[in-house]
């Protein structure tokens, strides 16, 4: 398996809050990483902010909205075959304050017969006291 690589940036003072934060938005990536390897889409889809404002870009498509996130994923990805074994890597963390970051790495889906691949950067907040992700974009590479 490939090294789950964690860097992170704190561009407010340190504080225990703020390191606290990062380990708590790196737990949502990799429960959300375990609930895909488990072929659960919809505890996947817990990392993510359950409101119409969500949004989520890939492939020249944004979709707008948690209900609809999901039923895209759903579509997608409606077999076991298909979802493969995902993978997170080369993660960075940048906190950009008590209720705000960004995150950025590598996906890679490990399926027989192909591997793909790409980047994403996923912007946090912190609502209602849990990290969630409120845009996603993701690309793949060619």
């Amino acid at each position: 398996m490939r090294s789950f690589l964690l860097a992170i940036t704190l561009l407010a003072a340190p504080s225990a809050t703020l390191a606290g934060s990062a380990e708590d938005i790196e737990a949502v990536i990799t429960g959300q990483q375990a609930a895909w390897n488990e072929g659960d889409i919809d505890a996947f889809m817990t990392g993510y902010w359950n409101s119409e404002d969500l949004r989520f870009a890939s492939g020249g498509d944004v979709t707008t909205g948690w209900a609809e996130t999901l039923a895209r994923y759903h579509a997608r990805y409606d077999t076991p075959e298909k979802m493969g074994r995902l993978e997170f890597t080369d993660l960075d963390i940048d906190l950009l304050g008590e209720d705000a970051a960004t995150a950025f790495g590598r996906w890679t889906v490990v399926r027989e017969g192909d591997d793909p691949t790409g980047l994403f950067t996923l912007i946090f907040r912190r609502i209602d006291g849990d990290w969630v992700i409120v845009h996603d974009h993701t690309s793949a590479a060619d």
